[in-house]
């Protein structure tokens, strides 16, 4: 009787359709849509989910060795899924998640294509890891949250089901945190501005919000500035190992190219040289073995 299959033979069976595409994808800056959906269909988009929300509860190692099969085949495609896998592991562990939100992603990542990823880095202010507070701003109203402002870099903004939106409000006192703001709402754009010469197909594009508005109970983890003073540790780590996995992924596959390529690259000049020289060496010892004086 076969063994189930293992998440890491999983990925290593999708993986070579993966990079069959990846050329393609890459030249065209277009986004893989398939490759999430064999994700999908294979469980794998569920890999960090916790098993007591239906999912196979993988931690960063498993999580990290997925990342780095899919890194080798197409890095595009990993970087967004590694987006994906930290945002579920960091709500795990944080406890900070409300538990209707972090169910409700749950549920529809079990259920389909449905991938989250942080909106953070902004025009002017760069990444909030450097300091000061964002210009995209969430105003309490009474039918819900408004948000407005423009993030870059949004790694995945094709297909993301979920922007995990990192905004001040507009409060007397301002607060600035997490915002879990639905894809699609009336007055979302995507602006296509990700071209860069490589991870062309992570659609790593703008996303501008144009007073969108969005459930009150959305609000995920909102403080003063002088609150978010203190780093979270277990999330940088899990970020840092499973970006770490992408780009370990980029460097074997570069590897194993050169190591191909240097044993089997022959060019015309030098293999007919080659055989010039194998012809040449052949009829000396011809000659030698022929003369007299080798006889003996």
């Amino acid at each position: 009787m076969d063994a189930t299959p293992t998440v890491v033979d999983k990925a290593n069976l999708l993986a070579p359709g993966f990079a069959a595409r990846a050329a393609r994808h890459d030249r065209e800056a277009s986004f893989p849509f398939e490759n999430f959906k064999e994700l999908a269909e294979a469980g794998l988009l569920a890999l960090t989910v916790p098993a007591a929300q239906g999912g196979s509860g993988a931690g960063a190692r498993e999580a990290a060795r997925v990342i780095n099969i899919f890194g080798r085949a197409d890095p595009s495609t990993a970087l967004v899924l590694s987006m994906h896998y930290i945002h579920h592991l960091t709500i795990a562990k944080s406890g900070r998640w409300p538990a209707h939100l972090s169910s409700k992603l749950a549920r529809e990542t079990l259920d389909g294509v449905a991938l989250i990823n942080a909106l953070r880095v902004e025009p002017d202010l760069g990444s909030p890891s450097r300091g000061g507070l964002p210009a995209t701003t969430a105003r309490r109203t009474p039918e819900g949250w408004r948000i407005t402002g423009r993030k870059i870099y949004s790694t995945g903004a094709p297909i993301l089901k979920w922007y995990a939106v990192w905004a001040q409000t507009d409060e007397l006192e301002v607060r600035v945190g997490i915002f879990l703001v639905p894809a699609g709402l009336p007055g979302t754009r995507i602006i296509e501005t990700w071209d860069h010469l490589g991870l062309r197909a992570s659609g790593s594009h703008d996303v501008v919000f144009d007073d969108v508005l969005f459930p009150l109970d959305h609000e995920v983890d909102v403080r003063t500035p002088e609150q978010w003073l203190a780093p979270d540790t277990a999330q940088i780590a899990i970020n840092a190992i499973l970006v770490a996995a992408v780009y370990d992924g980029v460097a074997r596959a570069a590897r194993d190219w050169l190591i191909g390529f240097l044993k089997t690259r022959a060019p015309a000049s030098l293999a007919h040289r080659w055989r010039h020289c194998r012809g040449r060496r052949k009829s000396s010892a011809v000659s030698r073995r022929g003369s007299p004086s080798m006889r003996g």
